[in-house]
Parts: C-alpha cells; sequence; structure tokens
C-alpha cells in the first residue's frame, strides 16, 4: 500500500503540502488513500478524481472550525501552481467527537476507530526524512479484500448512519468487484 502511494507523484505532493503545516498528529486518509489501492486491485491505469483530500489532526488546545478553515488556505497556497487544484478538507478530530455524539477521542488513531466504514479508516503520512508512514488501527484486511464493512463503533453504534454513507456513495458503481456488508 505505501508502495502505491510512494510510486504516485501527485499523492506524494500531497504528503510533502501537508507535511510542510507541521500540524500535531496529522494524516492524510479516507478516499486518499482507499480510491487508489481500489484502483489498482481493479487494475484502472487512470485514478479515479476524489471528492477532497481529507486531512485529519489532533489538537485538542486549538478546536475552533476557523482554524481547520485557515489551514486549508494555507494548504491551497503551499500546492504548487502548476498542479491540478486539490479540494482539501482539513478536520481536528480532537473536536470530531461533539459531532459524532462521542466521547472526546484520545489521538486521531483514535478518531478513526470511531469512522463509520473500515476501509475508509486508513491514513498515510510522510515523516520529516520523507518515509511514508500508514496508520490503520482497524488493519488494512477489509480494505485490501475490497469489502465495505462498519467499523466496530458503527456496527454497534451508528448502525443506521453506516447504512446511509454507503447507501449514499457510488463506489459499487466506480469499482464493482467491492462487497458491501449489511448495507440495509
Amino acid at each position: 500500500m505505501l508502495r502505491l502511494i510512494a510510486g504516485d507523484p501527485w499523492r506524494r505532493c500531497i504528503l510533502e503540502t501537508v507535511r510542510a503545516l507541521e500540524l500535531p498528529d496529522s494524516w492524510v486518509g479516507a478516499g486518499f488513500v482507499r480510491a487508489l489501492v481500489w484502483d489498482h486491485l481493479h487494475g484502472y491505469s487512470e485514478a479515479t478524481p476524489l471528492d477532497d483530500v481529507d486531512v485529519v489532526y489532533y489538537d485538542a488546545d486549538r478546536t475552533d472550525r476557523q482554524v481547520e478553515r485557515r489551514h486549508e488556505e494555507r494548504l491551497a497556497d503551499l500546492w504548487p501552481a502548476d498542479q491540478r487544484l486539490v479540494p482539501w478538507s482539513v478536520k481536528n478530530q480532537a473536536r470530531m467527537h461533539v459531532r459524532n455524539g462521542d466521547a472526546p477521542y484520545r489521538d486521531t488513531a483514535d478518531a478513526l476507530c470511531h469512522w463509520l466504514e473500515t476501509p475508509t479508516a486508513v491514513a498515510v503520512r510522510m515523516d520529516p526524512a520523507g518515509a511514508l508512514q500508514l496508520l490503520a488501527p482497524l488493519g488494512v484486511d477489509d480494505l485490501l479484500a475490497m469489502r465495505i464493512a462498519p467499523t466496530p463503533h458503527a456496527q454497534n453504534r451508528r448502525l443506521g448512519a453506516y447504512r446511509k454513507r454507503v447507501l449514499s456513495k457510488p463506489w459499487a458503481r466506480q469499482w464493482p468487484k467491492l462487497e458491501v456488508i449489511n448495507p440495509a
């Protein structure tokens, strides 16, 4: 998986740009990783366009949404002018528990455990030396098996939200080999 990301110049540039912000416990996740893996497993030669690039970080001292917007603006300023535009979406996971009705998250890894589906609960970052690191607190088995399944948290507390999200996404049309667990 990290080899796929390392071999994708656009994704490496994204990770370098995010690294430049030096946000605490920051990662790029969700579709940024998931779509690349599923494209590869489907044998696609063209990358599936992303609706957004999900940058997640954890900063319990600065949970104002305006701070996230400033980070999005800064990423846009840092992004090379010769590259296609990036729809940045920056979310401080230290505040997302409120939206989800959960107890406060401890860090970004804990927040990912509270996301709705397992193949989305993955993220990657570039360390200061340029090495890629993977964050997958629930593992990558479902991602690699092309299986969309609820996280344990979604299964226990948010199954309706999981079902609604899966039904609203065009994933099965885009990647027809996917197996969807419990969508109805």
